[in-house]
């Protein structure tokens, strides 16, 4: 109450400064991959020859192969100041702008995207999992005994339990019995409101309405849960879970911020999958591999290609002029996707090295990176001024009511094109042959450079967009049916194992291969004419992999009781952190494969257990002993994510519109560059003009919707899955002054007028609406003062009472 009572004493607006802060969840684990993955191959490639222990050479006195070394620096000073782009020299050196400081001094220079991702991590933190004196530079151990690599255990819950009431599930008897070892009580049963309020946010992301709570029984719980699952809002919400994990987006990001007018049918089939309670391990298989599973019909071979757009919606070096090193890390991308996504492991750590923790050696890492260089990846941009990497797209079959929103072109349109097309290709050619007769005379042809230079560049970046155009539509000019994804290569290819991940310095060929990782069985050879995604597929999925089932089961765990039973949920490996209840990890995984990969059914069993209805009341001797709830004596409080909050504005003003949107706002821009949205007078400026559940809000990367950058939403180049949850000054400001917020506050005025008579009954309403309860009575009392005395204008007055609750601590705490 005292929030409410503190905001309606004063401005309406205040209430929204007052909230508690949130428990701090961040972790660095984002971070730590980010470093792994894109700042310590380039210092290995580039700068350890000449900075590091293993060289013998710290030229300037500077090592950068330790966290230590790199901070203190040289003679010039620290090389890296975490959280300070001016101070670091290091990225002084690589950007080449002091001829003093120029490295690295032997070689191209580092690309745009290169140095982009050092600034990047500098201004995170700079976060550095390397030893603090000397790197590691001995071969990984193979650490097969780690307890995630061992197969699954079946241990029985204990026959009995201290804790009578939670004698009844497996769930329950394995927690009551840890809780009893440590002298600990599980809290009573939440109130029947608490309990609806909690599973309908976990289940559909939404507030129960004043009539669901009305008519709630816990004699019914088991119905509502079922019903719960059953609705469209389901996949909504467990989708997104979802696409947070595969790093789901609608542009590339990063230099060349290009869109992906077509990301938004993946987006789609995750959603219905979740809603469809598709066998967890035939989604897994259907993304890896779609294009190659037998189809029934059009709609399932649609729906089958649409599926492998997991492949192709990562971020990519759009901007490299280098195919070879686009194409390696496109690759590298996919790879390390697929295995923290699916396996929650760093696979591709191991592209420089041998991996220094998880056991996978740069043999197993080409062994399986040649799957991916064996994939067709069809991601869509075409080449222009901004983007040097132009890629095709898959043609969907024709299927009824599909929807194409992709412009057709008329046949004199697609002539014209064409013949552009053609003379571009007749000009190159004859320009090429003229340049090849002047050197073959010997005439001197650097004054003529330039000319030829731009004219090399006009061409090139004329020829992209009429591709790319006419790569849309059929030879009539009718728009086709277009999806990102992947397909076979014509000549499936192996990859030489590069020495430092360097592709100038290629090794020996590593054929392609499962190799029998994490203590797995191997599975079929690949055949010589195919990429082996099916068999990497199947491998990931057998029943029995210890990975792969522990993963997704801990996942579901962590978003419904706030906390993984691995709390480092993306990594399983020897630096991640141990379970705390390992038998009912297994228990869950076990029951998840047995239950034929049932996501729904998992989650049924977990809300319908004990530990997931308790209280979330604070007790002061629980707490004494642990303080952070990883026992679970309690349930423990979850702030409402940034797409609960905008959609519960959106249903308790009565405006939401629960309907999928058809397509995204992506597939409607007038130009592929997101930098270009800004001057779009059709785009609203905060990407939010939709009246719809927030999924369907354009996920563009490095340029997000407001009320997505401002609350936590995952950053859409990295695999998450578990997000961050702050509580800065941003958050509050944008709840008093956003266009939004007050448009749902008007809403949910007019809502409440329309059917309520008199303040009393109008306050009462509102409670009910944004709280699911009662206002107290000094609640009332002061909203009411509020509301009647000294007022100019009534209604403004009561907008600003309805944004109050709207941006209130209440409001934005799910339980």
């Amino acid at each position: 109450m005292t929030s409410s009572v503190n905001a309606l004493t004063g401005a309406a607006s205040i209430v929204l400064l007052l909230a508690p802060p949130a428990q701090a969840q961040s972790t660095q684990n984002d971070a730590t991959n980010h470093f792994e993955s894109k700042i310590r191959p380039i210092l290995v490639e580039r700068c350890y020859e000449c900075h590091s222990v293993e060289s013998g050479k710290s030229k300037g006195g500077l090592l950068l192969d330790s966290r230590q070394a790199i901070r203190e620096g040289g003679d010039s000073g620290p090389a890296v100041v975490p959280g300070n782009l001016q101070d670091s020299l290091l990225l002084l050196a690589i950007s080449q702008e002091d001829p003093d400081f120029e490295m690295p001094p032997k070689g191209a220079p580092l690309t745009k995207e290169e140095i982009s991702e050092f600034e990047t991590w500098i201004k995170n933190g700079a976060v550095d999992p390397r030893d603090r004196t000397v790197a590691d530079t001995s071969t990984v151990s193979l650490a097969t005994n780690h307890w995630s690599y061992q197969p699954l255990l079946a241990t029985p819950p204990p026959s009995t339990v201290a804790f009578e009431a939670w004698d009844s599930t497996s769930i329950d008897r394995y927690l009551a019995a840890r809780l009893e070892q440590e002298g600990l009580s599980p809290s009573p049963e939440a109130d029947p409101v608490t309990i609806l309020r909690r599973l309908s946010f976990d289940l559909v992301g939404l507030p129960p309405t004043p009539e669901q709570i009305a008519n709630f029984s816990l004699d019914r719980l088991e119905d509502t849960v079922d019903e719960l699952l059953a609705s469209d809002g389901f996949g909504v919400r467990w989708g997104r879970h979802w696409l947070d994990v595969v790093r789901f987006a609608e542009s590339n990001g990063k230099v060349a911020n290009i869109a992906y007018p077509h990301a938004w049918r993946y987006r789609d089939y995750v959603v219905d999958a979740f809603n469809n309670d598709l066998p967890y391990d035939r989604f897994l298989v259907e993304q890896i591999a779609g294009d190659l599973l037998h189809a029934e019909d059009d709609d399932e071979k649609v729906r089958l290609l649409v599926a492998t757009g997991f492949l192709a919606i990562g971020s990519k070096g759009l901007a490299l002029m280098d195919e070879a090193q686009f194409k390696a890390d496109l690759a590298d991308e996919q790879l390390d996707a697929m295995g923290r996504a699916f396996l929650a492991s760093s696979i591709a750590c191991a592209r420089c090295h041998d991996h220094k923790s998880d056991p996978v050696r740069m043999e197993d890492y080409y062994a399986l990176i040649g799957i991916f260089k064996s994939t067709d990846t069809r991601f869509g941009t075409w080449i222009d001024i901004e983007n040097n990497q132009g890629g095709r797209l898959i043609h969907l079959p024709r299927t009824p009511g599909q929807l194409i929103p992709n412009r057709s072109y008329s046949p004199k349109e697609v002539a014209e094109m064409k013949a552009k097309l053609a003379a571009l290709d007749e000009e190159e050619e004859e320009r090429t042959m003229m340049a090849e007769q002047a050197k073959a005379e010997g005439k001197d042809m650097q004054e003529d450079f330039n000319d030829m230079l731009a004219n090399a560049l006009r061409i090139y970046w004329s020829r992209g967009p009429l591709i790319g155009r006419l790569d849309t539509v059929d030879e009539k000019g009718n728009a086709l049916p277009l999806a990102m994804g992947a397909l076979e290569k014509e000549e499936p290819v192996d990859s030489p194992m590069y020495e430092r991940g360097d592709i100038g310095h290629p090794g020996e060929i590593v054929p392609r291969s499962i190799p029998p990782l994490y203590n797995t069985k191997t599975v079929q050879e690949i055949p010589k004419s195919t990429s082996g995604r099916r068999q990497l597929a199947e491998w990931i999925t057998q029943p029995d992999h210890p990975l792969t089932a522990r993963v997704m089961a801990n996942r579901i765990w962590a978003h419904l009781m706030g906390e993984g039973l691995v709390t480092t949920v993306d990594n399983f490996g020897p630096t991640g952190k141990v379970p705390t209840h390992p038998e009912l990890l297994d228990y869950l995984s076990r029951r998840f494969v047995e239950e034929d990969w049932s996501v729904k059914s998992l989650i049924r069993e977990i809300v319908l257990s004990n530990a997931y209805r308790q209280s979330s009341e604070w007790r002061k001797d629980c707490f004494r002993i642990d303080p952070d709830n990883r026992l679970l004596w309690r349930k423990s409080k979850r702030r409402r994510d940034a797409e609960e909050l905008r959609d519960s504005m959106l249903a308790v003003s009565g405006e939401l519109d629960s309907t999928p949107l058809p397509g995204s706002i992506a597939a409607d821009l007038t130009s592929p560059s997101i930098a270009a949205v800004p001057f779009n007078k059709k785009v609203p400026a905060d990407l939010d003009g939709s009246l719809r559940r927030s999924v369907y809000l354009p996920v563009f990367r490095d340029s997000l919707p407001e009320v997505l950058a401002l609350f936590d939403f995952a950053e859409p180049s990295l695999v998450t899955g578990r997000r961050d949850s702050t509580n800065v000054p941003s958050q509050a400001l944008y709840l008093m002054n956003s266009d939004f917020v007050r448009a749902r506050a008007e809403g949910l005025a007019q809502r409440i007028s329309d059917e309520a008579a008199d303040h009393d009954e109008r306050i009462v309403r509102a409670y009910e609406l944004c709280f699911n309860r009662m206002p107290e009575p000094g609640e009332q009392e002061l909203a009411k003062s509020y509301l009647s005395e000294g007022i100019e204008d009534p209604d403004k007055q009561f907008v600003n009472f309805c944004q109050a609750l709207l941006g209130s601590a209440d409001f934005r705490i799910a339980d």
